[in-house]
């Protein structure tokens, strides 16, 4: 069963969407991927270590976590920020990625990218390949680390939905929501990092993700956290300083928190229509919706959501169970917010001829009283 969500900006009339100073941000709901908040989402723009989402991404589903990688005289000179990594040191990739995601290490991200491919041009073009799987279809990557390169880019859009396929991952979970570790290499060297996301240390229900600045793209920011239920993927890009990159995050997710719950609009519109079938013994069913849908929504919009209705034309049993009759769309105006398969609850069993008779006699005998 497909449930198909329909990113559109939210309809509120409760408290205005906050104002940012960065060029591009937006906020979606993790589950349904509706969209709550945005400025500029789908404008390309330099995305600094933020790549290093996909980085961690790729490197998870083509490595297995124990293998042991061996630093290149390349990697160990990469520029920016550092886990202090040297040619020929030996780490396991589970140990590296706590560098790439907790310390935003650049060097762990060429060790990762030419462990896994052999080089950072071949790793890029795996990275691409996961963008478009994902959906990501305004992203391109030149390299593992998100220096400012030609042709290296995405959009606010893009980050929040490879973050929210990230966060599927256990592993990246776990990666982005860690403080502090001490990365220990083969020899018994170790380096101990600290996260550079501050909001880990102060933000309520706040889960991951990751921070980036390079030049082109100023401070960015890919949040997420979760309350109550509800758990946002909040993107800044091109903010203008490390407070503010902090600030507008945190006013972001407020909006969020303050203004949206999760419901699941299966209680809040259950089915109250029944439909016709042909050649059935009872002529109608109540349909039943084939899954939950989950949304966030406001106050007002809650009270001001329509359905429509999409119901197969001449129906005619015998239908199996669970068998898809139609759909439901839920909507505020023209938006659509999402839309459900409805099904049949039950089997829906044929007449067969002794039963149509019996019909016709009952109908018949009823008729007789009145005669008489």
């Amino acid at each position: 069963m497909l449930i198909l969500l329909i990113f559109i900006p939210s309809i509120s009339l409760a408290k205005a969407p906050p104002t940012i100073s960065g060029k591009n941000a937006i906020a979606i709901e993790i589950s349904s991927g509706r969209i709550i908040y945005e400025k500029n989402a789908f404008d390309t723009a330099n995305i600094a270590s933020t790549t290093k989402i996909m980085t961690a991404i790729v490197a998870i589903e083509n490595n297995s976590l124990d293998e042991i990688v061996t630093v290149s005289k390349n990697a160990a000179n990469t520029p920016g920020s550092s886990v202090d990594l040297k040619e020929n040191d030996k780490i396991k990739l589970s140990e590296l990625l706590y560098g790439l995601m907790l310390n935003s290490g650049n060097d762990a991200a060429v060790a990762i990218a030419e462990h896994t491919s052999g080089s950072v041009s071949e790793f890029a073009e795996l990275m691409n390949k996961k963008a478009v799987e994902i959906g990501a279809l305004n992203t391109h990557f030149v390299t593992p680390h998100g220096l400012d390169r030609d042709f290296h880019y995405s959009t606010a859009y893009d980050m929040a939905i490879i973050a929210q396929y990230a966060l599927k991952n256990p592993i990246i979970q776990k990666l982005v929501s860690t403080q502090y570790y001490t990365m220990s290499f083969i020899n018994g060297k170790y380096t101990n990092l600290k996260n550079t996301n501050p909001l880990l240390s102060f933000y309520q229900g706040i889960t991951g993700m990751k921070t980036g600045y390079t030049g082109l793209a100023g401070k960015c920011l890919v949040a997420s956290a979760k309350r109550d239920g509800l758990e946002i993927i909040v993107v800044t890009l091109g903010e203008p300083s490390s407070k503010l990159r902090i600030s507008d995050t945190v006013k972001i997710l407020d909006y969020c928190f303050e203004n949206y719950k999760m419901y699941d609009l299966r209680e809040l519109y259950p089915i109250n229509f029944s439909i016709n079938v042909k050649k059935a013994i009872q002529n109608s069913f109540i349909p039943v919706y084939s899954e939950g849908v989950y949304l966030p929504l406001s106050e007002d919009e809650k009270e001001s959501i329509k359905i429509k209705k999409y119901i197969d034309k001449d129906l005619i049993a015998p239908i199996n169970a669970n068998k898809n009759i139609g759909k439901v769309q839920f909507k505020i105006g023209e938006d659509v917010l999402g839309e459900v398969e409805l099904s049949t609850p039950h089997k829906i069993e044929r007449i067969n001829l002794a039963q149509y008779y019996g019909i016709i006699l009952g109908t018949f005998l009823d008729f007789e009283k009145y005669i008489y």
